[in-house]
């Protein structure tokens, strides 16, 4: 435990234990002691009546309880999450229905628009490391695929194609974990992590040399799993960016969120070249809320951020895979601004990873938000976040700052959830970065990159 939290638990204790707080209590045990004075109590409850004992206990109780429910809320991780269906529809029919039979009417419903290829090449995360605990398996489902993800007896990380060549059972769904290889789960056939070949077979003594699985190529960094994908089979030919405070443990990890989001994988990144809906969807201040009706005009309206961002893609021929946002938000109060900004500078990384460092005002501290995007399906998205900041600052400092990125990206939702992709925008002058933004996520496409089929080739609907 950091000596900032373990000052802050004895400080509390002390406080907690003393006569200004525990004095109400004592006086109450007093009154209640006297009113049950004549209660013909069993002979062995009576002690428990005339004496001090109970209010001790109450007093052991009351503080550990308070001790724990402050501490989580200044030092525990926060993890926020958000089914599909959570937040992002608004329905406009009579009787209501459940929200996910709407979000289904929806995704049904909506016109896509000429959607480009729906799963581009990079690196993608599928679990957060703490997530796969040493000789766990997993069953994840990611670009339209459904994997095996275990970590070996060494601590690695390992993905499989989740289907048993054998007799098609999931190894992700029940495989046990033997060394560094995931035992099918059906008839105990043992796969390889780094390579997918299967080298035991139970009831047979030679293994076919064709009997494997695809391995996939793994990165595990920054607190979360990234496998390697590409249309054309191509090996990987960019990296992810460590983030070294976090490998040598000087930023702790404070919390997480995780979003699930019904839209095109590359409008989700598109938002950081469209820099005139930052002071018309994020304008208003964050305490006023997600629902897009009744953030404005409110009790909120007296504060206002306002936004002065800049997007372009790296110059640098090695770092083409990569963008840089340079944003820095202002507060307004009753139309003044305030005499703080928070400076961002962040970097999208290929597709799917956004580092996003960040400096607190007054001196409180640095840290940075760690941002992937995960296509699962065609149209379903997972937005994931991590935060870390300086190990010896109190959570809640970093907390507070995902709280704020959480709710700023639920605004999005109710936008992304119901649009339609336009492939050929009515764009203003001030929209052209907009323009620029998608020829430079076209990279990430290649001849064989899947395409969105809306045919229906069979009456199973």
């Amino acid at each position: 435990m950091a000596s900032a939290e373990s000052l802050f638990l004895a400080v509390f204790v002390a406080i907690a234990a003393s006569p200004m707080i525990m004095g109400p209590l004592i006086d109450s045990a007093e009154w209640l002691r006297n009113e049950t004075s004549s209660f013909p109590l069993l002979p062995v409850l009576r002690p428990l009546v005339e004496t001090e004992t109970w209010i001790w206990l109450a007093r052991v109780v009351l503080v550990a309880v308070a001790t724990r429910k402050l501490y989580n809320f200044i030092f525990a991780p926060l993890r926020l999450m958000r089914n599909l269906a959570d937040c992002g529809y608004v329905q406009h029919i009579e009787k209501p229905v459940s929200a996910e039979a709407w979000s289904q009417q929806v995704s049904r419903r909506r016109r896509r628009g000429d959607v480009p290829p729906v799963y581009p090449n990079g690196w993608f995360n599928i679990l957060c490391s703490y997530q796969l605990a040493r000789g766990e398996s997993k069953s994840v489902t990611a670009l339209g695929m459904q994997l095996a993800a275990f970590r070996g007896d060494d601590g690695v990380a390992y993905v499989l194609d989740a289907y048993c060549p054998h007799l098609g059972a999931n190894l992700g769904c029940g495989g046990v974990v033997r060394d560094n290889c995931i035992e099918c789960p059906f008839h105990g056939w043992r796969f390889r992590g780094d390579d997918g070949k299967c080298v035991n077979i139970p009831y047979t003594e030679k293994v076919p040399e064709v009997a494997r699985t695809k391995s996939w190529p793994v990165v595990e960094m920054n607190g979360m799993i990234f496998i390697w994908y590409h249309a054309e089979k191509v090996e990987p030919y960019w990296m992810p960016e460590e983030v070294e405070e976090i490998t040598r443990g000087d930023w702790k990890c404070t919390g997480m969120t995780e979003q699930h989001i019904n839209c095109h994988v590359e409008e989700i990144p598109e938002n950081v070249a469209d820099i005139a809906h930052l002071d018309y969807l994020h304008g208003p201040i964050f305490l006023a809320g997600t629902n897009l009706k009744e953030m404005r005009g409110g009790k909120w309206d007296c504060m206002q951020h306002r936004w002065d961002a800049s997007w372009a893609p790296c110059e640098d021929p090695s770092e083409k895979h990569c963008s840089l946002l340079n944003i820095k938000a202002h507060v307004q109060i009753l139309g003044r601004l305030m005499p703080f900004a928070f400076d961002f500078k962040a970097k999208q990384i290929g597709p799917g990873i956004v580092h996003l460092p960040f400096v607190l005002p007054f001196g409180l501290g640095r840290g940075i938000l760690v941002q992937s995007l995960t296509p699962i399906e065609p149209m379903l998205q997972r937005v994931s976040h991590l935060v870390f900041i300086e190990k010896w600052k109190p959570a809640i400092l970093g907390k507070f700052v995902m709280w704020v990125e959480f709710h700023q990206v639920e605004r999005d939702l109710t936008i992304w959830n119901n649009k339609s992709f336009v492939s050929k925008p009515m764009l203003m002058k001030e929209d052209q970065l907009i323009a620029k933004h998608r020829r430079w996520f076209s990279q990430f496409y290649t001849e064989n990159s899947p395409r969105y089929e809306t045919e229906r080739t069979s009456l199973d609907w």
